[in-house]
């Protein structure tokens, strides 16, 4: 059996184009990924071109420089991690603490059980929680026990006013007069005879 050196020169030239063929696909690849990758993690177009040069000059050792240097997130990692951290923070800044011991209390607590502050009060009508500065109930407008009401009643009227309606005034009353008695000439006549019939 004789060797052919003809058909293994062939067989080396085609697995070298084989080779040289998926090298060049896989570089094209780390490039093109690089690309893509770096645009979803930064702004900059500065960064996107540095990242392409070192991965397309230094091929997979510029691809591995890459992954060691580039940013830890995306940009949209990001705004989803900056999103849950403005979600705690606000929940941390709602929740309500006592304005004494400054420990978190609840909404519907009339007194702190831990300090003893007055939280808020009830209403005498309608017995739901106002804040301890306020006079009038916000849920049916009564006012407080001892509370002067000249000003709500005056407020109403200028509402009123303002609206075209009459102010809410009592009716003056007008004070009772005896009715005039008229007399007429003849009965003065009759009167006068009379008067002086009883003349002595």
């Amino acid at each position: 059996m004789t060797f052919d050196p003809t058909y293994l020169s062939n067989f080396v030239l085609v697995l070298t184009g084989f080779g040289g063929a998926f090298l060049a696909a896989l570089w094209l690849s780390l490039v093109i990924w690089t690309y893509r990758d770096i645009k979803s993690r930064a702004r900059d177009s500065l960064v996107y071109i540095l990242a392409t040069l070192v991965v397309a000059v230094l091929s997979l050792p510029g691809f591995l420089i890459y992954l060691v240097l580039r940013p830890q997130f995306t940009l949209e990692e990001g705004y989803q991690r900056a999103l849950e951290e403005e979600a705690l923070l606000q929940a941390i800044e709602d929740q309500i603490v006592c304005p004494g011991c400054e420990r978190r209390i609840e909404e519907d607590w009339q007194i702190c059980p831990n300090c003893h502050t007055r939280l808020s009060k009830p209403c005498h009508h309608c017995g739901k929680l106002m804040d301890l500065p306020w006079n009038v109930c916000p849920f049916c407008a009564t006012p407080e026990l001892g509370l002067r009401t000249e000003n709500l009643f005056i407020s109403e009227n200028l509402e009123d006013k303002m609206a075209g309606v009459e102010l809410r005034t009592e009716p003056e009353t007008k004070p009772e007069t005896e009715p005039e008695t008229v007399t007429l000439p003849a009965q003065q006549d009759v009167i006068e005879q009379d008067n002086h019939s009883y003349e002595p």
